[in-house]
C-alpha cells in the first residue's frame, strides 16, 4: 500500500487550502521513513484561522438542523467510501496495526452518523411556572443555542474518531472549530478537512492548524473569541488548559491507569482473552487500556498462567501486515520512559513475568506481577503495552486499591454476583464502571469522562452538544 496524498500539506483556514511559512519532517513510528511536510502554523496563521472562526460561526448558526444533519452524514458516506486509505494513514502516521486501524475508522464513521442524526434531537423543555405562587400567568421554555467558535485539542492515539467526537457534537449544535491536531498525527486531521469540504461544510467552519502546542494552543486558550475548549491529553497540559481559560467552557479528558476486578466468573479464558485485548491494543496507547488486573487470590495462579500464554502468542510487527497485533509506539522517547519504569520496578523486587524489553520504539508487550503499589508503573498512566496483577483475597479491599490512584476514568468489575457488582458500582470512583468487562470498553454515543485528574466534562455525541450549548430561558407573560 501506498500513501496516495502529496508529501506537501497545508493549512486549512476559510475552506482554503494555504501554504504556511514553516514546515516541519513527519516521519513513521515505526521505520522512521519520511510521510509528509506538515505546516508550522505561526500566530498570524493562528489568528487568520481565529477570525476565520468568527464569521464561520455565524453562518453554522443560520444552517437548519437538517442542514447539519445532512454535512454530517455526507462525511460519514465519505468516510466509508475511503475507508481503507483512511487506515492506512493511521497505520503509517501512529504505528497502528491496520486491523486496529480500520476499527477506529469504522468507529469514526459511526461517530459522525450518531452526531447527524443528534443534530436533528437538540431541544429545550417547558418549565411549570404556575408550580411558583409568583408564576402564574406564565408561560416559559428553554433553548439550546450554539456557544461559537470552540478550540479543539487532540490526541494522537485515536486521531480519527477523537477528531470526530471534538467536530461532530460542535458541528451538530452550530458551532465552528479550530482544531490543532497532535504533531504525529495531522494527516489524518488533514484528511478529515478534506472530506468536510467535499461534504459542503461552510468555509470557515473548520480551520486546521497545525505545529507546536507552545505556539497554538497558548493562543487558542486565551484568546476571547473562543468561548470552549475542548482538549484530551496529559493532565500537565489539562490543568495547564484550566488555567489560562479564564470562563470559558472546557472539557478536559486526561486518561487514566485503569484497572479490572476479576471477583469470578463463570469462563475464564473469555475473561483472559479479552484482557489481553484491552492492555495491548494499539501498545496500550489507550486512555482506558487495562493496566492493573486484580486477580481473586483463588483464581491468581490460573489466570496470570493462562494470561501469560495468550499474551505469547501476540505479533509484533510492521503495523501495514495483516497479522500485526503491535508495532512501535509513538516514539522512542515514550518507549524510554517506560523502559525507565520496568528497570524500577524489578530494582524494587516486582518479578518481569513476561517482557520487559525495548528495540527502538517497539517495546514487547510485558506483564509485572509482585508491583508495590506506589511504583510508576502501577500508580502512574503507563500509555504503553504493560500490565501489572495482583492477587486479593475481598472485594472491599480491592475497591480501595483500585480508587488509591489521582485518576477515575473507566474500571471494571467481573464477577457473578449482582450482589458485589452493586457494591463495586457504589464504591468505585470513576466516570464509567464496566460490569463483566474491562474498562476499555468504549461506544460512541454512551458519556465518556471521568473524576479526580481523569479530567471533567463528558464526551458522547449527545453529552458532548450540552456541553457545547448555552441554555436560554424564555418566559412570556399573559
Amino acid at each position: 500500500m501506498m500513501l496516495k496524498q502529496s508529501s506537501k500539506k497545508n493549512l486549512f483556514i476559510n475552506g482554503k487550502w494555504q501554504e504556511a511559512g514553516d514546515y516541519y519532517q513527519l516521519t513513521s513510528p515505526y521505520n522512521g521513513k519520511f510521510l509528509a511536510s506538515v505546516p508550522l502554523a505561526n500566530k498570524r496563521e493562528v489568528e487568520d484561522a481565529l477570525a476565520s472562526a468568527e464569521i464561520g460561526a455565524m453562518k453554522m448558526k443560520e444552517l437548519t438542523s437538517l442542514e447539519r444533519s445532512n454535512v454530517l452524514e455526507r462525511v460519514s458516506k465519505l468516510f466509508e467510501e475511503r475507508s481503507e486509505e483512511a487506515a492506512e494513514i493511521l497505520a503509517l502516521e501512529c504505528a497502528k496495526p491496520i486491523k486496529a486501524a480500520r476499527a477506529e475508522i469504522a468507529r469514526t464513521i459511526e461517530t459522525y452518523k450518531f452526531a447527524s442524526e443528534e443534530a436533528k434531537r437538540i431541544h429545550g423543555e417547558t418549565i411549570p411556572m404556575d408550580a411558583a405562587k409568583s408564576g402564574k400567568g406564565r408561560f416559559a421554555y428553554t433553548i439550546r443555542e450554539p456557544l461559537g467558535v470552540i478550540a479543539a485539542i487532540t490526541p494522537f492515539n485515536f486521531p480519527f474518531n477523537l477528531v470526530a467526537h471534538k467536530l461532530g457534537p460542535a458541528f451538530a449544535a452550530g458551532n465552528s472549530i479550530v482544531l490543532k491536531p497532535a504533531n504525529q498525527t495531522p494527516l489524518s486531521t488533514l484528511f478529515t478537512a478534506e472530506l468536510f469540504e467535499q461534504a459542503g461544510l461552510p468555509d470557515g467552519a473548520l480551520n486546521v492548524v497545525t505545529g507546536r502546542g507552545s505556539v497554538i494552543g497558548d493562543q487558542l486558550v486565551r484568546d476571547s473569541r473562543v468561548k470552549m475548549v475542548t482538549f484530551t491529553g496529559s493532565v500537565e497540559v489539562g490543568l495547564g488548559i484550566k488555567e489560562k481559560a479564564g470562563l470559558k467552557k472546557i472539557t478536559l479528558e486526561l486518561g487514566s491507569n485503569s484497572a479490572v476486578i476479576i471477583d469470578g466468573t463463570d469462563d475464564l479464558d473469555a475473561v483472559v482473552e479479552r484482557c489481553v485485548e484491552g492492555a495491548y491494543a494499539f501498545s496500550g496507547q489507550v486512555c482506558i487500556s487495562v493496566q492493573r488486573i486484580y486477580v481473586q487470590e483463588e483464581l491468581y495462579e490460573t489466570f496470570v498462567e493462562r494470561f501469560v500464554e495468550k499474551v505469547k502468542q501476540l505479533v509484533i510487527g510492521d503495523p501495514l501486515s495483516e497479522g500485526t497485533d503491535l508495532s512501535a509506539m509513538i516514539n522512542e522517547t515514550e518507549a524510554e520512559r517506560v523502559e525507565r519504569w520496568i528497570e524500577e520496578a524489578a530494582e524494587s523486587g516486582a518479578n518481569i513475568t513476561l517482557g520487559g524489553k525495548r528495540i527502538g520504539a517497539i517495546f514487547e508487550p510485558t506483564i509485572i506481577t509482585g508491583a508495590s503499589s506506589t511504583l510508576s508503573i502501577s500508580c502512574k498512566e503507563a500509555f504503553a503495552p504493560v500490565v501489572t496483577i495482583t492477587p486479593y483475597d475481598y472485594l472491599e479491599d480491592v475497591v480501595t486499591c483500585v480508587n488509591d490512584s489521582q485518576y477515575g476514568l473507566q474500571a471494571g468489575v467481573y464477577t457473578t454476583s449482582i450482589h458485589k457488582a452493586f457494591d463495586a458500582i457504589a464504591a468505585l470512583q470513576v466516570g464509567g464502571v464496566m460490569v463483566n468487562d474491562v474498562p476499555t470498553f468504549r461506544v460512541d454515543h454512551m458519556p465518556y469522562g471521568g473524576v479526580k485528574n481523569s479530567g471533567t466534562g463528558r464526551e458522547g455525541i449527545k453529552y458532548s452538544i450540552e456541553e457545547m450549548t448555552e441554555l436560554k430561558l424564555v418566559t412570556i407573560k399573559f
